[in-house]
């Protein structure tokens, strides 16, 4: 029986092994699926199976520079506990190592890669791990800098990861600055690096609001338009402030007072280089998945009946 790339998939989606081993399973089961279930589970491969569906929220977010490959990635747990288990970091700093060396296009291709140090695909090792600690394991997403210079922050032991990747010259070591750059990433998550990344279709819909509130300002409505005009361009210069990296005021105002994009020029030219934010990511874990609400009342009720 022909095996197609949709058997394959529909296998993975229901038992959470790789691709190569649900192939596999298939060959040897002549494309009966229910048969090739067996054959995985015969195999230890599919015992996480049941543990697949549950959600997974927690975990960490972990950036590092290794050797000069600049990663940082989330890995999710069912529990805040696990997400500081030993065996569940190393695993996640594991994971981060393959990244580095496998220079994976997207996640399914790092699932696919040998993990680090290991003849195991990422898949499986993260199989066995939700065997040894008995939950629901996730790779989530991932971000990798192979050029420049790249620098990590890991907030709270895990709960967010940023990585800075830096342009840097002259010579200097811009690991102070990329560090406080990270801090400022972490604290106020903004929503763009830079104003000239702002697209238009963002800032007509600010301007529209803008205008709204004034339509509906008694004091304000009755002001020529050319006033609301400055008006408006006055308070998108706030928006700026506030939502972009390089614009905002720097949090650490004990060590340089202005915005950040003019510490990090002004920290440079101190130590006799220049540095250009090239681009950053930041992890925050959990970060959009929709938590499973516990009503404990209500499962204390279940355990009297």
């Amino acid at each position: 029986m022909a095996i197609t790339a949709q058997d394959v998939k529909n296998l993975r989606e229901m038992t959470g092994v790789g691709m190569m081993d649900c192939k596999k399973a298939l060959a040897a089961s002549d494309g009966d699926m229910d048969k090739a279930i067996e054959w995985l589970r015969e195999k230890g491969l599919a015992a996480s199976a049941k543990k697949a569906g549950r959600i997974a929220a927690e975990g960490m977010a972990y950036a590092a520079d290794i050797d000069g490959v600049g990663v940082v990635v989330e890995v999710n747990a069912e529990t805040d506990f696990v997400g500081k288990n030993e065996k569940f970091v190393d695993f996640v700093k594991g994971v981060a190592a393959t990244v580095a060396a496998c220079a994976p296009a997207d996640l399914d291709a790092l699932m696919e890669c040998k993990y680090n140090g290991t003849d195991l695909t990422v898949t499986q090792q993260q199989q066995e791990m939700v065997l040894v600690i008995g939950e629901n394991i996730k790779v989530r997403r991932f971000a990798r800098f192979a050029d420049g210079v790249s620098v990590p922050y890991i907030h709270a032991g895990g709960k967010i990861g940023v990585m800075v990747n830096l342009e840097v010259t002259g010579g200097i070591d811009a690991t102070e600055i990329g560090k406080d750059m990270a801090m400022q990433i972490a604290a106020l998550n903004p929503r763009f690096l830079d104003k000239s990344q702002v697209t238009q279709e963002v800032l007509d819909e600010e301007k529209k609001i803008l205008l709204a509130q004034m339509a509906n300002d008694p004091k304000m409505a009755s002001k020529p338009d050319k006033v609301k005009e400055n008006i408006v361009a006055g308070k998108l210069n706030k928006f700026y402030a506030e939502n972009c990296l390089l614009q905002q005021t720097f949090v650490r105002s004990d060590v340089f007072e202005g915005t950040v994009g003019d510490y990090a020029a002004s920290a440079a030219k101190k130590l006799g280089g220049t540095v250009t934010l090239k681009d950053a990511v930041r992890f925050e874990k959990g970060e959009g998945i929709e938590k499973k609400q516990e009503n404990f009342a209500e499962e204390i009720a279940k355990l009297a009946k």
